[in-house]
């Protein structure tokens, strides 16, 4: 399939989001048109200079053009100043207003989204992509704008001036045009290909780097070498198309520029060794710099196509991640308030992939200020409760209430804040400890903070960092263990003040004195409030008010620890035997 030449639609929507810009906009187009006419004026100055003051000798009138041709280059160097300045500030203006609409709509989609698609990806769209689209302002519309105006004003001084030479110039530019129009064609293609290959590129690296433990561990440098080689070599191949188109278009417009130029001196040069009137050595002093300021425009206006060409692909990209809606989480209208922590699943369905149930008519009931623990193999459907609960995604069917009210009915945000989350896998910014317990809300003060830290048993060990509060974990929070990671999650969620506190797999794969802490911080924040606590461990969870045990999708049994072991052969009592006798 042939690629799209220009896509007008496209085009149109980039260009309203000038609108905030509207009077920069039309100042970078008057400066574009005081520009080509001063460039004009320079060559018709050359043309007047020779045959009205240097073939009659007159040295006065001389030093008046030389004079007048001064104050016409400073003029054109002033708006070319001015073009290129607001040009370029109206550019970076633009994608700063696309960059954030586009973070704000990736905010907004589901986990779903994210379960898909690839990080470096996002990345290369977000940074990269965007970039190029201020080239369209910057590099291709307002430059191709420029330069047509100077061919038009060149050509309307052309004809003035002569116009017999001027149509020995005009016959040969068709050929210039055509292999213009040819070129833009296939570097459109060859620009997709290079856009695709960077992303591709972006996504791996991104990956490879985060998982670099993960590499080295498994030894697979040399594994990883290759792969990033080949797909190194499918971004060089790109490039390399690009390379080539060029290769082949510049001489050939060079050429054809070169031929224009000798035709005009030697069909202009006949004429005055004629005697023909209408030909001066003025006209073929001024031509030699037309026909240069009228072929170069027209070639670099192909190559400023291709700087619009590639900024609309990267928009056409972004744009396609804007215009997912069908990925945005719906939003309810109702201010969650402080809950009370009634929470029911009402036959609750769900699937992550279509037809492949992971929950499967889920009824469960807790009531306000209970901790419940939720049990069962891997891919039970555990942390899907969780998500739910969240609404990181959305249930295929059945309801499920807080307070009696579908949280469907709420404003994510809202009932967000209700609800803190403890993962096994926690994330930390590189930040300070102090923003992360706080993720920078300027309503939680560092005395807050300290005062929580003390209560929940955590504010001596943060006091043993270098800094304190002010110690830097650096990316992914690599500076702390995995316990202390999960001590700065505890006092995170302690002190956002939830209705609702669930805690995932959080004492799992840490040392005994991290435990130990743990262990008297889940004491104290789930004090008072409606808690959810998922592990795998099972010593953890004995004093639980109500046990819940799910297997493949479904809850196979509910009762506290002791009525649980008083099942016969029941599977809680099953797994929980079977992880005693492992433990002993």
């Amino acid at each position: 399939m042939e690629a799209k030449v220009f896509d007008s639609n496209l085009f149109k929507r980039i260009l309203k989001y000038t609108k905030p810009y509207k009077a920069r906009f039309y100042g970078v187009i008057a400066f574009a048109v005081f520009l080509s006419i001063f460039a004009a004026l320079r060559p018709y100055l050359l043309k007047q200079t020779v045959d009205e003051y240097i073939e009659p000798k007159d040295k006065y009138g001389l030093l008046v053009y030389a004079i007048w041709m001064g104050i016409v280059l400073i003029l054109e160097v002033f708006s070319q100043f001015y073009f290129v300045y607001w040009a370029n500030w109206l550019g970076q203006d633009i994608i700063k207003d696309i960059r954030v609409k586009l973070f704000k709509h990736m905010l907004t989609f589901r986990m779903k989204y994210y379960d898909n698609a690839p990080v470096g990806q996002l990345v290369t769209r977000s940074v990269s992509d965007i970039e190029q689209i201020a080239r369209i302002f910057s590099q291709g519309l307002f430059m191709i704008i420029s330069d047509l105006l100077k061919m038009v004003v060149i050509l309307g001084f052309m004809f003035y001036m002569n116009w017999r030479l001027t149509w020995v110039v005009i016959l040969a530019m068709p050929i210039l045009v055509y292999a213009t129009r040819k070129f833009q064609q296939k570097m459109q293609v060859a620009f997709e290909e290079v856009r695709t290959q960077v992303a591709n590129m972006n996504t791996f690296v991104q990956e490879r780097v985060t998982g670099m433990k993960i590499v080295q561990l498994f030894n697979r440098e040399e594994i990883e070498y290759e792969k990033f080689k080949a797909i190194n070599d499918k971004h060089k191949t790109a490039w390399i198309k690009t390379i080539l188109y060029n290769s082949i278009f510049f001489p050939i417009a060079d050429i054809i520029s070169s031929l224009t130029l000798g035709a005009v001196v030697i069909y202009g040069g006949f004429h005055i060794l004629d005697g023909d009137k209408f030909t001066t050595f003025g006209d073929m002093f001024s031509y030699t710099m037309f026909i240069s300021m009228l072929f170069n425009p027209l070639r670099q206006i192909a190559d400023k196509f291709n700087e619009m060409q590639m900024g609309m692909i990267a928009a056409n990209r972004v744009f396609d991640i804007i215009d997912k809606d069908s990925d945005v989480q719906s939003n309810g209208n109702k201010i969650a308030p402080h809950f009370e922590g009634n929470i029911h699943f009402e036959n609750v369905r769900f699937s992550y992939i279509k037809e492949e149930e992971v929950l499967k008519g889920i009824n469960l009931e807790v009531k306000s200020g209970e901790t419940i623990a939720i049990v069962g193999s891997t891919g039970a459907g555990k942390s899907t409760i969780i998500n739910l609960l969240n609404r990181f995604y959305e249930i295929d069917s059945g309801k499920i209430t807080i307070d009696n009210y579908d949280i469907q009915e709420f404003e994510l945000e809202s009932l967000r804040k209700q609800i803190a989350i403890v993962l096994q896998d926690v994330f930390l910014f590189a930040d300070t400890i102090f923003n992360n317990i706080t993720l920078n809300n300027p309503e939680i003060s560092r005395e807050e903070v300290i005062t929580a830290a003390k209560k929940i048993g955590i504010h001596k060990f943060i006091m043993t960092l270098p800094n304190g509060y002010d110690y830097n974990v650096k990316e992914r929070g690599v500076m702390l263990s995995s316990g202390q990671r999960q001590l700065i999650a505890f006092l995170r969620a302690y002190v956002s003040n939830p209705s609702i506190l669930i805690l995932d797999e959080a004492t799992s794969s840490i040392d005994s004195y991290s435990e130990e802490l743990i262990q008297k911080a889940t004491e104290k924040i789930t004090q008072g409030r409606t808690s959810i606590v998922i592990a795998h461990r099972l010593a953890t969870i004995i004093n639980a008010d109500k046990i819940i045990v799910m297997d493949k999708g479904k809850i196979v049994e509910m009762g506290s620890h002791n009525e649980l072991l008083l099942k016969s052969n029941g599977y809680y009592k099953n797994l929980y035997e079977a992880q005693f006798a492992v433990e002993s």
